[in-house]
Formats: C-alpha cells, sequence, structure tokens
C-alpha cells in the first residue's frame, strides 16, 4: 500500500492552532496516521459530499479529503463535532 502524502489546509491549520496543546498533538497524531491508512477504522464519509471523509478523536473531528490517483490525503477541516459540520 503506498504511503499518501498529507496536507493540511490553511483553515485546518488555523482550527488546529485553536485547540488546547494536548488536544493539538492528538489530533495532529491522528492526521499523520492518515498517511498509511486513509481510511481507518471508524472513519465515515459525510453525505451529501462526493469525498469528504470524517475521523473522530475524542470530542473533535478531522474532515479530510483522499485523492488516490494523486496518493494525497487533504485535511479540510479541524473542530469540536458540535462545531465542525457547520
Amino acid at each position: 500500500m503506498p504511503r499518501y502524502e498529507v496536507r493540511i489546509s490553511q483553515t485546518a491549520e488555523k482550527q488546529l492552532r485553536r485547540l488546547p496543546p494536548a488536544d493539538q498533538e492528538r489530533v495532529a497524531a491522528k492526521a499523520s496516521a492518515l498517511a498509511t491508512d486513509p481510511r481507518p477504522a471508524g472513519t465515515r464519509k459525510l453525505r451529501g459530499y462526493e469525498d469528504v471523509w470524517r475521523v473522530r478523536v475524542g470530542p473533535y473531528r478531522i474532515l479530510y479529503s483522499v485523492d488516490d490517483a494523486e496518493v494525497i490525503v487533504i485535511v479540510l477541516k479541524v473542530g469540536h463535532r458540535s462545531r465542525v459540520y457547520r
């Protein structure tokens, strides 16, 4: 299985920096793990979008897109589960 390149959008980077430091580390580690397995157990495809997935990290969610042809994972948004889908 090829190793995917993980890219973080400016929006997601800004949202990640606003999290508490301990949570930043957990979310960043989970985002980095998407390089080896872009669709790990527990991920769900979001309805209404062509190729947007979400993964849970405690009360936070990482929304990302996978481009299998280019072998890239793009992190779109990071945030608390109550606000990330807006």
